[in-house]
Order: C-alpha cells, then sequence, then structure tokens
C-alpha cells in the first residue's frame, strides 16, 4: 500500500520498494521505542507497590538493584528481532545489520541482567547469619568475571561471523597468556577458597601482618586483595593469596574469649632479694593486710619467707581483687629465667576490657601500682648504672 501511494505520488517503482522498506524500519524502531516507554512507565507505578505488599525481601532487593528495569530493555529488541525479517526480507546484507546489533545490544543488556541479580544474591546473603564467617565476595567477583568474559566471546562471535565454539576451540592456545594475566585473579581465588572453608579470616577480623604494616580490622575482602582498616585510621592492602602463602596473626579468637592479653615483666634487682625478719613480717602485715593470711600461713608451716617471693604472692592478691582483670581465663605472675639485667617477674593476665585506650589504661595503672610498693618489700627494679 505504502509502495503504491509512492509511486502514484510520482516516485519511480525501484526507489519506491527502497523508502517502503525505510518508512517501515523506522515504524518499527518508533514502535520498539513507545512499547518500552509504555512498560516502563507501568513498572514504575505498577511495581513499588507489588514489591512493597510482598513479605519476602528479595523482590526488594531486585527492585532496587534495577532488574525489572533493566528487563524493559529486551523490549524494543525483540520488537526489532521478529519485524525486521518482515520488512527486511529483500536485504539480506542490512538485515543480517541490523540482527548483529541487536545481538550485541541483547547480550550486552542480558549481561547487566545477569550481574545485577548476582548482585542482589550477594546483598541476600549478606543478610544471612552464616556470611559473618563465611564471605563470597570472591565467588562474586570471579562469577561476574566469567560473565564479562562470556560475553565479550559472545560479541566477538557475532561481529566476525563465527560460531562459539570456534572461541572456545581456541582457548587452549592462549591459556598460558590467560594464567599470565589473570595470575593474581586465579590465585586470589583458590586463596578466597581457602580463607573460607577453614575459616581462617572473616570482615571484622583484627589481623595483623607487619610485612604490609598491617594491624586493624579487616574490612572488605575481594578476589585479589584484603583491605584492612589499621588503628591509626590508615587503609592497608593485602594480596589474598599473601595470606595463605605468608603467615599473618588473627586476634579473633582473643575477642571472642572477652579479654585482651596483658603479658609484660618487671625486671628485680637480684642483689636486693633477702629473707624476711620478724620485724619485717610484722611491718607488711600492717602495711599490706591482704597479705595477712599468707604469711600467718608460711610463719606457721615454719618456712623461711623472702622478700620477693611475698612480693610476687602481693601482686597475685592485687590482681585477683583487681575487677578489671579476667578471673576465668589465663592468669599468672611468675618468675622468669635470671638474666644479666635480674629476676624478671612476669605478669600474664587478661583484661576485661579490650578496646585498645581502656586496655592500655589498665595495663598502666597495674604497673603503676607495682612499682609504686616494689620499695615497701626492699627490693629494687634493675636499672643500668650511669656510666
Amino acid at each position: 500500500m505504502i509502495q503504491d501511494l509512492l509511486i502514484k505520488l510520482g516516485m519511480s517503482e525501484a526507489y519506491a520498494g527502497h523508502s517502503e522498506a525505510v518508512i517501515l524500519f523506522l515504524c518499527v524502531l518508533f514502535t520498539a521505542y513507545i512499547s518500552n516507554l509504555i512498560v516502563k512507565r507501568i513498572m514504575k507505578k505498577l511495581f513499588p507497590k507489588v514489591v512493597n505488599k510482598t513479605k519476602t525481601e528479595w523482590d526488594n532487593i531486585l527492585y532496587e538493584k534495577k532488574v525489572f528495569y533493566k528487563l524493559t530493555h529486551l523490549i524494543p529488541a525483540f520488537v526489532i528481532h521478529f519485524s525486521g525479517g518482515y520488512i527486511l526480507s529483500g536485504y539480506e546484507t542490512i538485515y543480517s545489520l541490523v540482527q548483529d546489533v541487536v545481538t550485541i545490544y541483547m547480550t550486552v543488556v542480558i549481561t547487566s541482567i545477569i550481574l545485577s541479580v548476582i548482585q542482589s544474591g550477594h546483598v541476600i546473603y549478606k543478610r544471612l547469619e552464616i556470611s559473618k564467617d563465611r564471605p563470597i565476595h570472591g565467588y562474586i567477583q570471579f562469577v561476574q568475571i566469567f560473565v564479562y568474559f562470556f560475553s565479550i566471546i559472545v560479541v566477538l562471535a557475532t561481529l566476525l561471523n563465527k560460531d562459539l565454539t570456534y572461541f572456545f576451540t581456541g582457548l587452549g592456545a592462549i591459556a598460558a597468556v590467560l594464567m599470565l594475566v589473570f595470575k593474581d585473579t586465579i590465585l586470589g581465588f583458590v586463596a578466597s577458597i581457602q580463607l573460607s572453608a577453614n575459616k581462617m579470616i572473616k570482615i571484622g577480623d583484627w589481623i595483623s601482618m607487619p610485612k604490609f604494616n598491617a594491624d586493624g580490622d579487616v574490612i572488605q575482602i575481594t578476589l585479589n586483595t584484603v583491605k584492612v582498616r589499621n588503628w591509626n585510621k590508615t587503609i592497608a592492602t593485602i594480596p589474598t593469596y599473601k595470606l595463605i602463602s605468608e603467615s599473618f596473626n588473627n586476634w579473633q579468637g582473643m575477642t571472642e574469649s572477652g579479654g585482651r592479653r596483658i603479658k609484660r615483666h618487671i625486671n628485680i634487682d637480684m642483689k636486693t632479694i633477702s629473707k624476711l625478719y620478724p620485724v619485717d613480717i610484722k611491718n607488711l602485715r600492717r602495711d599490706f593486710p591482704i597479705l595477712e593470711e599468707y604469711l600467718a600461713e608460711k610463719v606457721k608451716e615454719g618456712r623461711r619467707i623472702t622478700n620477693i617471693g611475698t612480693f610476687r604472692k602481693y601482686v597475685e592478691l592485687y590482681l585477683h581483687a583487681n575487677d578489671k582483670i579476667k578471673k576465668d581465663l589465663t592468669f599468672l605472675v611468675r618468675q622468669l629465667q635470671p638474666t644479666e639485667k635480674g629476676l624478671p617477674i612476669e605478669i600474664y593476665v587478661f583484661s576485661a576490657d579490650q578496646r585498645w585506650v581502656y586496655y592500655e589504661g589498665i595495663q598502666a595503672d597495674i604497673f603503676d601500682h607495682i612499682l609504686s610498693v616494689v620499695k615497701d618489700f626492699d627490693l629494687d627494679v634493675f636499672q643500668y648504672a650511669n656510666s
């Protein structure tokens, strides 16, 4: 009908046929645009109401990630794909070109949809309790890379008019190149599996790895890197596979225990170590009532009492009375091997507060007190003589 109208208007039959195809194809493009516009407007008004009425969360997440919105981009591609064959039936070259463009467009849109679905799945997974111990961010990245790679293969196959098997059969020849280019990615993927399977690390863990100046909380685990926010607020980046090939400290066990270790010693000058005489015992009973029971028992046993032993016992009783020290974890006040710097008296306990600032305050208070009373036991802390 269009062709006859154009001929009546004075156009030659050949040009009228070509013009008819162009006009019809423009109509198809307009129809594709209008159909896409209508569906988007319907979805914009209808979907929020439907999504908010459901009790499940996954549809809300899919909507937030624009999965439904991206699906509407397929409508114009379907209109052109199924209508082009009728309109351009006599123009094989042009029809083939249009189909290639539509195929590439659909590939890009479908890739975007798949990636949004994967991201939505990751968001849903992160809301589960298991995600705290088994992060899958590395796996998500690996799947995304695979989707990108496959999409590129489809686009290349379309542009070069080759079958997909042509590219996949040639992958063996470029495997070495791929291994070189994606070495860190492959190593990171393997490392992510090991880290997750063995529960070696997760978001929120406190780790330290001096080689990479890392000492703080893990804030992100990806396929290639692990990011650590250090206590000085800097960000340290560690290659994921390095956490498998090299050693690092994970302090999460300490965090879960509810305490933070205090392990420090003072060196006592061994020249000041001596036995206690009755007058010394009497003075200590008067000055340190906490030692009354200990000293009375030692006197009753008739054992020789030393100032170093009594001092060590006092430190032990003092820590037991300190409510900022956890009593259900390792609790030691012990002597270490004497050295040229004197006799070390080590305190090995756990503070009840794990927060860094408060922990340091507790530790400082303990040693402030110990250093202030050591003279009362006629002991001296070892110091090098002034030259």
